[in-house]
């Protein structure tokens, strides 16, 4: 289970205010190259050990310190980022990448994050905006200007989290993500389940099981990685709630034909099995 860290404490992590970051300003400006990759670095460092990725995540924010803080919890629960430090670095990464999401300071050295997001395509991205603008005519503006949620710092890792995946459900009018493994296809917005067009009805857990072994279809999820992502800090777990959780899923998957393609690696963890239509 994943345990929040001393540099995951709301202070330590998102209490930095927007004049905290000006305030470091002229600091990055001295050696931007450097610290630009000692963030990239940190985002991949994370990315590779933490190998049950969810989501991808473009972080806006011009805070070295706290892009680093901020990308190694994320990673810890699965969501994997890149970093941008400035409003000019974003719209060159979303010209050549996609992404899930987009986290958007609001206080960037070359423009304000607002009038950026005024400025995106229809087909952006879902955009949670974390900011020290904490004021109720601030969050308005904010979220009547496109984002599609607004935190303000400080704020906790876990509630981050949840938003963006929060994020990644919602039903909207950008372009529906399939998932599929064979016959077997998982519809990320809807969260509808399918083999070979047959609907497979599944409980919330179940759905968001089947999912994290999709997005990894023919590799094998530790069962370490599974119960972090899927269990809270707070959530009483027993020791076979996992098996009894994969039971059920196998159980409706072969009732819909699918019999073969949950499989268990015993002390390990769980995989689907990638299979021709």
């Amino acid at each position: 289970m994943i345990r929040p860290s001393r540099a995951e404490s709301s202070a330590t992590l998102a209490g930095m205010s927007e004049t905290g970051v000006n305030h470091r300003e002229s600091q990055n400006a001295e050696k931007p190259d450097k610290r630009q990759r000692t963030v990239r670095n940190s985002c991949l460092k994370c990315a590779t050990y933490y190998t049950l990725i969810v989501m991808r995540v473009l972080l806006i924010e011009d805070n070295a310190e706290f892009a680093i803080l901020l990308a190694e919890g994320l990673a810890k629960r699965s969501i994997s980022s890149e970093h941008a430090s400035s409003l000019r670095a974003a719209d060159e990464r979303l010209a050549g990448n996609s992404y899930d999401a987009i986290i958007l300071d609001l206080g960037l050295p070359d423009g304000d994050g607002v009038d950026w997001l005024n400025g995106l395509r229809d087909d952006r991205p879902p955009v949670l905006i974390l900011s020290a603008r904490g004021a109720l005519t601030e969050r308005i503006l904010g979220l009547d200007s496109g984002a599609d949620d607004y935190l303000v710092k400080p704020a906790e890792i876990d509630e981050i989290a949840a938003r963006l995946r929060a994020l990644l459900r919602r039903p909207g009018s950008r372009d529906p993500v399939v998932l599929n493994a064979g016959a077997l296809s998982f519809e990320t917005i809807s969260r509808e389940v399918k083999f070979e067009d047959k609907s497979i009805a599944l409980g919330r857990k179940e759905t968001d099981f089947l999912e994290l072994l999709m997005r990894r279809a023919g590799k094998v999820v530790p069962r370490e990685s599974i119960e972090a992502v899927l269990y809270g800090l707070e959530e009483a777990v027993t020791p076979n709630a996992l098996e009894a959780l994969a039971s059920r899923v196998r159980r409706r998957l072969a009732e819909a034909g699918a019999d073969n393609v949950l499989h268990t690696v015993r002390g390990v963890g769980y995989f689907i099995k990638e299979q021709s239509s």
